[in-house]
């Protein structure tokens, strides 16, 4: 099954991905990234090399990160507004950030290193243009069935009542902004990244216990 996603290339947004039903109850075995107790995948962290101190993106980074080399969630809300990545839009909230680091948090530490950091940019960016695509009459928001072609143009194939739960719970007064936006793609992007390093055989179905997936998904 090729479920949606950047790969080596972020704006990828050829991959379809069937509707997914989930089981509750032991894990499948099988073969894939090994999930410890924490729901956190067993991926190596990023390293540790960073780039010239003339990268602007390290500058940004640097002036507010602590001696950890890291940044918590209030300090990459920071690093985002003085980067201008938002444009012309309102500055990503507090919530938003948070669940930008959990989706990349690869070592469980509540924070994100400027490699993490990095990759973050990127994936804003391609959803940035996606928006901006999507936004016909410049009005700095999209229409329901604008976040649906969005959604569609990611690659998730999801249910008429998905997409309306999903655009319930992001739009304000029938429209969506940028902020909510993210946070949309943020947490689609997570959960289903939860759900596919539990799906061994890519069939769409997975088993997991009821403590893995309130891990797993009250992080996001």
């Amino acid at each position: 099954m090729a479920y949606p996603g950047y790969g080596g290339g972020f704006g990828n947004f050829s991959n379809p991905m069937p509707g997914m039903h989930m089981h509750v109850g032991q894990p499948v075995p099988g073969a894939g990234p090994a999930v410890p107790p924490s729901g956190c995948p067993a991926y190596p962290p990023y390293s540790d090399s960073y780039p010239p101190a003339g990268d602007p993106m390290w500058t940004y980074f640097t002036a507010v990160a602590g001696q950890d080399g890291e940044v918590d969630a209030e300090e990459l809300q920071k690093c985002l507004t003085q980067s201008g990545i938002s444009g012309t839009y309102s500055p990503f909230s507090l919530e938003t950030c948070r669940i930008m680091i959990a989706m990349l948090d690869r070592d469980c530490t509540g924070k994100m290193g400027f490699n993490e950091f990095k990759e973050l940019l990127a994936v804003i960016n391609a959803w940035k243009q996606n928006f901006i695509n999507i936004d016909h009459d410049r009005s700095g928001t999209v229409e329901h069935h604008e976040l649906n072609q969005a959604i569609a143009a990611m690659g998730y194939r999801l249910s008429p009542q998905t997409l309306t739960a999903i655009v319930k719970r992001y739009s304000k007064n029938g429209r969506i902004f940028f902020d909510d936006y993210v946070a949309c793609c943020v947490k689609l992007r997570a959960l289903t990244d939860f759900f596919r390093r539990r799906d061994h055989l890519q069939q769409g179905m997975v088993n997991f216990s009821y403590d893995d997936f309130l891990q797993g998904t009250m992080t996001i």
